[in-house]
C-alpha cells in the first residue's frame, strides 16, 4: 500500500495551536505538506482608488507565515510557500506529491469562498476531495441553536440565546509531529519587493503597541496582557482608551490571520477568572469575541449584501456632490476636525486604529461628509493590519444603518466624543504636532480661537492645519 500524503492548505489560521486541519492530518497521514499560497489577487489595486492589501498588513503577513514555517520546521515538518493563483498551484501540488486529499478551513466572504470553489473544481477533475472544516469562531455552526438562516438581525436577540444554550468546545491539540515527504521542494517567505511593494514601512515611535506577525507573539501579547500586567482586570473600563499599549487587548490582528484562536483567548479568559478574578471586563472580552462571530455568521447569511449601499435595507445615506474630494480629506487627516485627523493619520502612520476611532471616523465619513459608506470601508481594507472581510464591512454597515443595527440614524457627535474620550488633546497633541501648542482641549475646536490667540500657538487656520470642511462648520 502506498503512502498516504494529505496537503494542509492554510490561509486566515497561520497558527499550529487548536487547528484541527493540521492535527486531522498528522494522525490520519503517513506525510503532511503544510502550504500557503500568497494569492496575487490579494496585491493588485481595488476599488475606490485603493489596494486590497496596504503594506502594514502585508509585513504583518510575511511575518506570519514565517513564524508559521519555523514552527512547522520545529516539529519536522515545513511550509511549502508558493506565489500565484491557489486554483493552479494545488492541482499541480497535488499531481507532483500524489496527494490523496486536501483539508483545508471555510471562509464567508464571496471572494475568498469563491477560491476555494475554483480549487475544489479543479481538483474535482482530479478525483481529489478539498475537505472543509471550520475553525475560525468561538461556536460552530452547528453549535447554534439556530440555523444560519433564522440568526437574528439584531446581535443582542442573538447573544441572549447563545450564552443560554450553547457552549464553547475545548481547544484542539497540537500536533506533536509533522511528517514531510522527502522530496519536499525548498520554499522561502517572499518580501515586500517580491509581492510588488517599493518600500517597507517605517515603525512610528507614536504607535500605541508594536504588532509583529505570528502565533509566537499572539501568544506573547496574550500572556502580557492577561498575566504580566494583569490589564484583563480593567479592560471594560479602559477599552475606549486611545493611546498606549494595554489600553485593550489588541488581539485583533492576530485573530484576522488565525495566528491567535479565538477558542484559545476563550479559555484562557477562563483560566484567568479562575486563578485571578472574574469580572465585568473578564466579561466583555468574551462579549466582543463573540461579536466577531456574529459578523461571520450574518455573512454566511446575507452574503454580498454587506458589500452592496443598501446593505439589507431598502434605503442607503445620503451622498454629497462632492464626495471625492471629502473622502481625499478624510483619507489624509485633513478635514480640519482635530479628533478625526488625529485618528486617521494614526491609521496612515501604523495600520492600527482603536475601536472609539473606528466609530468615530466612520460615522464622520458617512452622517457629516455623506461619502459612500463603502470608500470607508475600502480604505480600511487596505490599510487596517488586522483587516477581517466580516468585521470590517459589518461594521461599516452597521455605522451606516444598513446592517446589524435595531437603532435608525446612529450618529456621533464628534466634538462630543473628543472632549469625553481625549479631554486634555493628548492624543491630538501626539498626532496632529502642528496643533501641540495649543492648551488643553481648546484644541478640539482650533477655529473658535481669535486669530492672534492662533499666531501665539504658531497656527494659523487653512495654512498650517485646514480649515475645517465646509459641511460641519456648524459645530
Amino acid at each position: 500500500m502506498s503512502d498516504k500524503t494529505i496537503l494542509v492548505w492554510f490561509r486566515k489560521d497561520l497558527r499550529i495551536h487548536d487547528n484541527e486541519i493540521l492535527l486531522e492530518a498528522s494522525r490520519k497521514a503517513d506525510f503532511v505538506i503544510p502550504f500557503y499560497c500568497f494569492d496575487e489577487r490579494h496585491f493588485q489595486p481595488a476599488s475606490f482608488n485603493t489596494l486590497k492589501t496596504g503594506v502594514f498588513r502585508a509585513q504583518f503577513l510575511l511575518e506570519s507565515v514565517a513564524d508559521l514555517k519555523q514552527s512547522l520546521q520545529q516539529l519536522g515538518g515545513d511550509l511549502l510557500i508558493s506565489k500565484g493563483l491557489p486554483e493552479e498551484i494545488i492541482p499541480a501540488l497535488v499531481q507532483k506529491y500524489k496527494v490523496c486529499e486536501v483539508y483545508h478551513h471555510r471562509e464567508v466572504a464571496s471572494e475568498e469562498t469563491g477560491v476555494s470553489e475554483n480549487v475544489e473544481r479543479a481538483l474535482w477533475k482530479q478525483k481529489i476531495n478539498l475537505k472543509h472544516f471550520i475553525g475560525h469562531t468561538l461556536y460552530h455552526k452547528e453549535d447554534l441553536p439556530f440555523p444560519i438562516k433564522d440568526i437574528p438581525d439584531v446581535f443582542t436577540t442573538f447573544r441572549k440565546k447563545v450564552e443560554r444554550e450553547s457552549r464553547v468546545k475545548p481547544c484542539f491539540e497540537t500536533p506533536q509531529i509533522i511528517r514531510k515527504p522527502a522530496n519536499l521542494e525548498s520554499s522561502k517567505v517572499p518580501d515586500l519587493y517580491e509581492l510588488g511593494f517599493t518600500q517597507k514601512p517605517v515603525a512610528d515611535p507614536r504607535s500605541a503597541i508594536e504588532i509583529k506577525g505570528g502565533e509566537s507573539n499572539g501568544t506573547a501579547r496574550l500572556k502580557s496582557y492577561f498575566w504580566d500586567t494583569d490589564s484583563l482586570k480593567n479592560y471594560k473600563n479602559t477599552r475606549n482608551g486611545l493611546i498606549g499599549s494595554d489600553y485593550s487587548s489588541k488581539f485583533s490582528s492576530w485573530l484576522s490571520l488565525g495566528c491567535l484562536s479565538p477558542r484559545e483567548i476563550y479559555w484562557e479568559i477562563k483560566k484567568y477568572e479562575r486563578e485571578r478574578i472574574a469580572n465585568d471586563s473578564t466579561y466583555w472580552l468574551s462579549f466582543e469575541l463573540l461579536w466577531r462571530d456574529y459578523f461571520r455568521f450574518m455573512f454566511k447569511k446575507h452574503g454580498n449584501k454587506f458589500f452592496q449601499k443598501r446593505g439589507f435595507k431598502d434605503s442607503y445615506p445620503e451622498e454629497a456632490e462632492n464626495q471625492v474630494e471629502l473622502f481625499e480629506c478624510w483619507k489624509s487627516g485633513q478635514t480640519g476636525i482635530p479628533f478625526i485627523d488625529a485618528n486617521m493619520r494614526e491609521l496612515n502612520a501604523t495600520g492600527f486604529m482603536s475601536n472609539r476611532g473606528r466609530q468615530n471616523v466612520a460615522s464622520f465619513l458617512i452622517k457629516d461628509l455623506k461619502v459612500n459608506w463603502t470608500w470607508g470601508a475600502a480604505y480600511f481594507e487596505e490599510q487596517l493590519i488586522d483587516y477581517c472581510p466580516s468585521s470590517n464591512w459589518g461594521n461599516w454597515a452597521y455605522v451606516a444603518g444598513v446592517g446589524n443595527d435595531p437603532r435608525d440614524n446612529r450618529y456621533f457627535n464628534v466634538l462630543k466624543q473628543a472632549r469625553e474620550y481625549d479631554p486634555l488633546g493628548d492624543y491630538v497633541r501626539l498626532w496632529i504636532p502642528e496643533l501641540k501648542n495649543i492648551p488643553l482641549g481648546k484644541i478640539h475646536e482650533p477655529w473658535k480661537l481669535p486669530a492672534d490667540r492662533l499666531a501665539d500657538y504658531q497656527v494659523t487656520i487653512g495654512k498650517s492645519y485646514p480649515n475645517p470642511l465646509s459641511e460641519i462648520v456648524s459645530y
